[in-house]
Formats: structure tokens, C-alpha cells, sequence
């Protein structure tokens, strides 16, 4: 099934968490599939109690309820069978070098066990993925428009380049968005739970909490505001956007935005 030559087992792992800081976010499920040498496969799936409740809007994206783990282990009860399992083991799976590595090793770390990466190999197919598909305007020009981008990099040559792409991938794509304010938003890089346009304030269950750093994250503003007002003055006179500072300067005056519908702030 695997084109490789494997002299030790690959384990395939996936974690659905909380949320997505390593510090602050607990593992909600883990699947691991173990390949071995000879051919053989493991399928280990772990459902565990995060000891933490799961938001609504992450519960959008993996279906899974506080309710559904409340009878679960903990993953220290699971931390010396999950050990064992990748123990040996080289790793492989989709963006787990920027996420479910680090993800796993706060939680090993939260068991007073050191989970390292190294002597470890570390397949990601994610980063494969972008390495062999390039994003730049001359792929995407070959891609869609079957045409060379002989004046790369030059202003001009480049918009030409990239108006025939979009009005490629406008063609191609019935499913995109027939109107600029529609479209617009499809093109945002803004994610939906950003309570500011830079994502250094996002919802969370209804509360607007900070997103950036280590002193604060994760922290509600609106305790901030009576327990840690310093902080927010800070940021205040830091280099922060307009549309940060003027939620936090409302919050220090008792003016709250009202918080968006659950479905309008649903993770994709």
C-alpha cells in the first residue's frame, strides 16, 4: 500500500483537540495507524476527556461533544499505552510538523513525560503537498490559462497575469461567489472566529478573548479589564491595528461588541 522501504513502523497520527493552541488546548481524539515493516496495520482510535469543556464552534467542525467524552479517560490514563504505541516509531500525517507534534508533546509534557521528535523521522504530507504544488502567479498561470509567464515579476505582465487567472478560476469554479461583497469575503484570509480584522482578539463561546502572546492567551478581555487593565493600557500604546485598539478602549469604557451568531463565527 506505502511505496517506502520502512526499517522501523510509521505511525499515522491525527488529533481532533479543543481548540488550536498546543498551550492551552487538550486532545479530544486520537488515531494512530501503525504500519508496520511486513505490511501489517494497527488502527488505534482514543476518545478522551479533555477536562476542559469543548466549545460550541470547535464541536462545529469535529462533532464532538463535551458530553460525548465526559465518560472517557483522561490522556494521562491513556499517556503510557499511547507511549508504548509510538514508541519506536517514525511519524507521518497531514500538517502534524506545525500542529499535532507540538499538540502531543504539551500533552506528554502535561504527564511529566518528554515526547521528542528527535531521532524521529517526520513525514508531512502537507508540507510535500506545497512543496510540490507551487502557488505562485506562474503556476497558477500555467495551471489555469495553459500560458507561460515569460515577464514574471514585472507590474504590468503580472496583472495581466493575474486577470486572466481570475477570470479563469471564475469560469471554472461555478460554485465561487457571483458577487464582489461575496466573493470579497471568500477571498478573506480573516478566519470566521477573528473578532478584529488582524486575529489578535477572536470569540470564543461568546467572549472576546486575546489571541497573540504568551502573558494573556487565551484570557477573557472582559476579565482583563477588571483584573488586568496594565496589559490593555499596554497595548493600547503599542503598535497594534486601529480596529484592536478600539474594541480594547470600548472594553476599559464598559462597551462590548454584541458577540456574532454561533454559525457565524463556525472555524472552517
Amino acid at each position: 500500500m506505502l511505496p517506502l522501504k520502512l526499517d522501523r513502523p510509521l505511525a499515522v497520527i491525527d488529533l481532533e483537540t479543543t481548540g488550536l493552541n498546543p498551550r492551552l488546548d487538550r486532545v479530544v481524539e486520537m488515531a494512530i495507524l501503525k504500519v508496520m515493516p511486513d505490511g501489517r496495520r494497527e488502527d488505534h482510535v482514543f476518545r478522551i476527556n479533555p477536562g476542559m469543556p469543548i466549545p460550541a464552534a470547535v464541536t462545529a467542525i469535529h462533532g464532538i461533544t463535551d458530553a460525548d467524552v465526559a465518560a472517557q479517560p483522561k490522556f494521562a490514563d491513556l499517556a503510557p499505552q499511547i507511549w508504548e504505541l509510538l514508541d519506536d516509531c517514525d511519524l507521518a500525517g497531514f500538517g502534524i510538523a506545525r500542529y499535532d507534534v507540538l499538540m502531543l508533546r504539551e500533552e506528554f509534557a502535561r504527564c511529566s513525560m518528554t515526547f521528542q521528535e528527535e531521532g524521529r523521522r517526520l513525514l508531512d504530507a502537507q508540507r510535500i503537498f506545497h512543496m510540490k504544488e507551487p502557488r505562485n502567479l506562474t503556476a497558477a498561470l500555467a495551471f489555469y490559462c495553459q500560458e507561460e509567464h515569460v515577464d514574471a515579476h514585472g507590474a504590468k505582465a503580472d496583472c495581466e497575469a493575474a486577470l486572466k487567472v481570475l477570470a479563469a478560476q471564475l469560469r471554472r469554479y461555478p460554485d465561487l461567489p457571483a458577487d464582489l461583497d461575496a466573493l470579497d469575503e471568500y477571498c478573506s484570509q480573516r478566519k470566521p472566529d477573528w473578532a478584529d480584522k488582524a486575529g489578535k482578539l477572536r470569540w470564543l463561546d461568546g467572549e472576546i478573548v486575546i489571541n497573540f502572546g504568551a502573558q494573556c492567551l487565551g484570557q477573557k478581555l472582559r476579565a482583563l479589564v477588571q483584573d488586568n487593565p496594565k496589559f490593555l493600557r499596554w497595548l493600547l500604546k503599542s503598535d497594534f491595528p486601529c480596529d484592536t485598539k478600539q474594541i480594547v478602549s470600548d472594553a476599559l469604557e464598559g462597551r462590548y461588541p454584541t458577540p456574532p451568531a454561533p454559525a457565524a463565527i463556525r472555524p472552517e
